[in-house]
């Protein structure tokens, strides 16, 4: 011990059996230790950091698409193109970052640009799941914002800045970090311009929404009102720069298929056509997608400049969907076996009630999304009994499934075409 008696201010703790120190002689060694460890980093000396101290390693593009494989099923081109164009969008962060203290020569005048993202297909089919799961990888602020909701400034409606608020917020407010962070644009389609004839009114949900966000995709600094829209319009703006910031746009693009058959002059009949091959291309036309498609379906030029990564993702097939509800870390039905299995139940579904519910959402036309509701409704009585029953066992079979989809009127309540 260090044979300080305890007074009031200066408490004698046990460290370890005999050894007693007073807490100025902690406080003491506390500095010393700390001293030390500074000037062995002045001197270079090799010294444990905090993770967040180290540098971040980016992860390379396939890399990122085997992640992107334990989460989304099918989609391989679009994936290839979201983790070529990921890996390089922080890598040139990571290059700008050390620019300033390293010379490469003539290197040194290269500007890499932003690689923003527009991903085409229809809905159901995985582009808000791509999105979330690449910032998921990259532990990076994300946020998804509806276009749909989006005037320009002075009109009802949200402003264009309002979705780097969203930004902000999903991450308390960190400027520095929301400045690396990625922005889901969903529903880009929507903002397409109505028409192409000139007209006395505004088209402020349309082409007007697509000129606010120029700047923003470009690369600049915005001043962003911290609570959002204009119900506080004496709120202090906080600056953002958005040119490290990565924007993933998707829309269904309802109807470009007709644009796409017509720039390939899709011919459907003739002698030497093979009728099932030109009805799966028929079916398929989005993966020919093209910028001159995009722009006869509504966007402007500009804005197209600036996305300058374009993918499509397929229609899913009933092999697909059927992946979708075993396979994927995230599950359908992994999750509702892990539900149970809080509970202390056992939770197996059968292949045919699985084919069954597959079936039914090729039937109605639901995608991917379709496969969860099916299984919601199928599972709510069995949710509500089995946590209060003794059953440790819960089988669901396709008679099961298809006496609930009865029951709760399934039917009757999707939408038909």
């Amino acid at each position: 011990m260090c044979g300080t008696e305890a007074t009031d201010y200066n408490q004698v703790v046990s460290i370890l059996p005999g050894l007693d120190l007073c807490t100025e002689c902690i406080q003491y060694i506390d500095n010393a230790r700390d001293a030390q460890l500074k000037n062995r980093e002045s001197e270079g000396t090799d010294v444990s950091l905090k993770p967040a101290d180290n540098p971040v390693r980016i992860p390379k593009p396939k890399e990122i698409n085997a992640f992107l494989d334990q989460y989304v099923i099918g989609q391989d081109e679009a994936k290839k193109y979201l983790s070529v164009a990921v890996y390089n969008h922080y890598k040139r962060i990571a290059e700008a970052t050390h620019r300033s203290s390293e010379n490469d020569g003539d290197d040194q005048d290269v500007d890499i640009e932003k690689s923003n993202i527009v991903m085409v297909g229809p809905t159901g089919t995985g582009k808000t799941l791509l999105a979330k799961t690449i910032a998921r990888l990259l532990d990076v602020p994300f946020t998804i914002v509806d276009a749909t909701v989006l005037t320009e400034a002075g009109y009802v409606g949200e402003d264009i800045e309002s979705l780097l608020t969203r930004l902000l917020q999903a991450c308390d407010y960190d400027v520095e970090r929301a400045q690396k962070g990625i922005v889901f644009i969903d529903e880009i389609d929507k903002i397409a311009r109505k028409s192409d004839n000139p007209s006395i009114t505004r088209d402020v949900s349309g082409e007007g929404v697509q000129q606010g966000l120029l700047k923003l995709l470009e690369g600049s600094v915005v001043l962003v009102p911290p609570q959002g829209g204009r119900k506080h319009p004496d709120q202090k703006m906080i600056p953002v720069d958005t040119k490290n910031i990565l924007f993933i746009c998707g829309g269904a693009f309802d109807g470009i298929e007709r644009k796409i058959a017509g720039r390939l002059n899709h011919r459907m009949v003739g002698y030497g056509q093979d009728a099932s091959k030109k009805k799966h291309e028929r079916d398929n036309l989005m993966k020919y997608v093209q910028p001159q498609d995009l722009k006869s379906f509504g966007l402007i030029p500009e804005i197209i400049g600036r996305l300058p990564i374009l993918t499509s993702l397929n229609p899913l097939d009933r092999d697909a969907l059927r992946r979708i509800l075993t396979e994927p870390r995230n599950a359908i039905t992994r999750q509702y076996i892990r539900l149970f299995k809080l509970d202390g139940v056992q939770l197996e579904f059968t292949d045919d009630a699985l084919d069954f519910i597959v079936d039914k959402a090729v039937e109605y036309k639901l995608g991917a999304r379709g496969l969860r509701s099916i299984v919601e409704t199928i599972m709510v009585d069995a949710m509500y009994e089995v946590p209060s029953s003794p059953v440790e066992k819960f089988i669901v079979d396709a008679a099961y499934a298809e006496k609930k989809l009865q029951e709760a009127h399934f039917a009757d309540s999707v939408p038909t075409d």
